[in-house]
C-alpha cells in the first residue's frame, strides 16, 4: 500500500484515501455567554444529547482536495452510496480510483451488491482499485491524517444538530479545498520494514 503513496500524480488514476468518524451532537441547556472585552465565552458545564452523526471523509492528497458527507451511520449501505458519489459525482471521467481505506466489513465490493442492482454494482466496483491498510495499521491511511485535523480545527465544541454539522464542515471543508492543502507523506517502504518489522513475513532462504 505505500507503494501506492509513492506514484506521481495521475488525473486518470486518482489516489483517494476513504476514512469515518462519529460525531455525538450535543445541544446547550442554557444560552452561552458570548466573548467580551475582558472576558472569555463562557459554557454551561450541563449540555442535552442530541444522537450520534456519522462523517465519511474522502480525499486526494496529492490533489490537495476532500469531500465530507455526514450520514445518520455507517453501514454497508452507507458506504455503498457514499463510494458511487465518488465515482460517479466526483470522479467521473477517471478510468480507475486507487481507493485506500481500512478494512472493516463494511468496505467491500460485496457491499455495492447489497445497494445495488447487480449491474449498477459492477460497474462501481470496476472503476475501483482498492488497497487496504494492514490490521492495526489504520494509521497508515492518510484520510486519517484528514479527520485529526477536521477535529481540531471544526469538531472540537457542541454541535447541537446534523443540518449545523454539515454546514459546518462543510464550510471548513470549502475553505481547505480553496487552499488546496495537500498531505506530505515521508513514511517510504524500506522505513515501514525497520520500524513495522513485525508487520512483514520474515523471508528465509533455503539451504
Amino acid at each position: 500500500m505505500l507503494e501506492v503513496y509513492t506514484r506521481p500524480y495521475n488525473q486518470r488514476f486518482p489516489q483517494v484515501c476513504l476514512d469515518e468518524k462519529s460525531k455525538q451532537l450535543v445541544g446547550e441547556v442554557r444560552e452561552p455567554l458570548a466573548v467580551c472585552p475582558g472576558r472569555a465565552a463562557r459554557y454551561d458545564y450541563e449540555y442535552e444529547r442530541k444522537g450520534v452523526a456519522n462523517l465519511f471523509i474522502v480525499c486526494e492528497p496529492l490533489a490537495g482536495w476532500r469531500h465530507i458527507k455526514v450520514t445518520d451511520r455507517r453501514t454497508k449501505l452507507d458506504w455503498a452510496r457514499c463510494v458511487k458519489e465518488l465515482v460517479d459525482v466526483h470522479y467521473p471521467h477517471a478510468e480507475k480510483i486507487v481507493l485506500v481505506m481500512d478494512n472493516l466489513n463494511t468496505h467491500t465490493p460485496a457491499a455495492l451488491y447489497e445497494a445495488f442492482a447487480p449491474a449498477e454494482a459492477r460497474r462501481i466496483a470496476g472503476k475501483l482499485e482498492i488497497h487496504y491498510t494492514p490490521k492495526h495499521g489504520s494509521w497508515l491511511n492518510m484520510a486519517e491524517i484528514e479527520l485529526s485535523v477536521l477535529a481540531r480545527q471544526c469538531l472540537e465544541r457542541r454541535i447541537p444538530d446534523q443540518q449545523t454539522l454539515a454546514e459546518e464542515v462543510g464550510a471548513w471543508e470549502q475553505e481547505r479545498n480553496a487552499a488546496e492543502s495537500s498531505i506530505e507523506w515521508r513514511l517510504t517502504t524500506a522505513e515501514a520494514r525497520i520500524k513495522l518489522k513485525h508487520l512483514y513475513p520474515e523471508i528465509v532462504e533455503e539451504p
